[in-house]
């Protein structure tokens, strides 16, 4: 199986997995090993940077993860670039999730706000994956502002609807070729990760569908054969599909 290139930087899991909402530290830690993923997101305004007491980074091991910090909380283009700095600063990574929300209810994207912190961010030396719409003109801006991947939700985070737009996500993957495509958002199930490779997808990244399972650790797991099964999938190219039945075994050859 091929690897997961991006901005350079080789990874073999196309799974991250996020780290909120979770039971305790140890729990966290069980799942990210379960899942197999290699990155793993950090909320810059959710963690204790300080390290003074306790903190979701005692387990994580940065020198098996690749921490991507990103900017979960942040309404404002200036709200997530301060975010994205202050992880620099404190030596989380120069690499950064965007993710500014404009609406509330549904935590969708501001995307004008997130292509102004990418343009902001990539001239500062970050190498930004933004969160953003299925939106296939915001996509092609955020590539030529300088994203390393585009990663659009499959549905609202947390939904764990799966994905809702299909035509919208094989639109994306048609015409986006120069960057990794990863959805971001809204998986519920292993199925739904399946789904987004065999769509085609470079990765997936999720959060709530494992922190929330009755059995995380499991559930990780299950993400993991997912991401592969849909990526393999892919790469065998499924049968065509035909309004009518084909006999599994042929007939030719058959003494009557």
């Amino acid at each position: 199986m091929e690897s997961l290139v991006i901005a350079g930087r080789t990874f073999n899991s196309r799974l991250i997995v996020g780290t909120g909402k979770y039971k305790d530290g140890p729990q966290t830690k069980a799942a990210i090993e379960a899942s197999g993923a290699e990155m793993v997101t950090v909320a810059v305004r959710r963690v204790n940077l300080d390290r003074s007491s306790e903190s979701l980074l005692d387990y994580i091991d940065p020198k098996r993860y690749f921490l991507l910090p990103n900017t979960a909380g942040c309404f404002t283009a200036d709200e997530a670039i301060r975010a994205a700095r202050l992880g620099r600063e404190v030596g989380l990574s120069d690499w950064v999730k965007i993710e500014v929300i404009g609406d509330k209810p549904t935590l969708y994207p501001d995307i004008q706000a997130t292509l102004e912190a990418t343009r902001v961010l990539v001239k500062e030396g970050f190498t930004v994956l933004p969160y953003t719409s299925d939106d296939i003109v915001y996509a092609h801006r955020l590539i030529d502002a300088g994203a390393a991947a585009v990663m659009p939700l499959g549905a609202p985070i947390g939904s764990g609807l799966g994905l809702q737009n299909t035509a919208n996500l094989r639109i994306l993957r048609e015409l986006i070729t120069e960057v990794p495509l990863i959805v971001d958002a809204g998986v519920g199930t292993a199925s739904d990760a399946t789904l987004a490779m065999e769509l085609g997808f470079d990765g997936v990244l999720m959060n709530t569908a494992i922190a929330e399972a009755h059995n995380p650790i499991l559930m990780a797991e299950a993400m993991r054969h997912g991401v592969l099964a849909g990526r393999q999938a892919f790469l065998a190219g499924r049968m065509a599909r035909r309004l009518y039945a084909t006999a599994s075994s042929p007939l030719q050859g058959i003494s009557k």
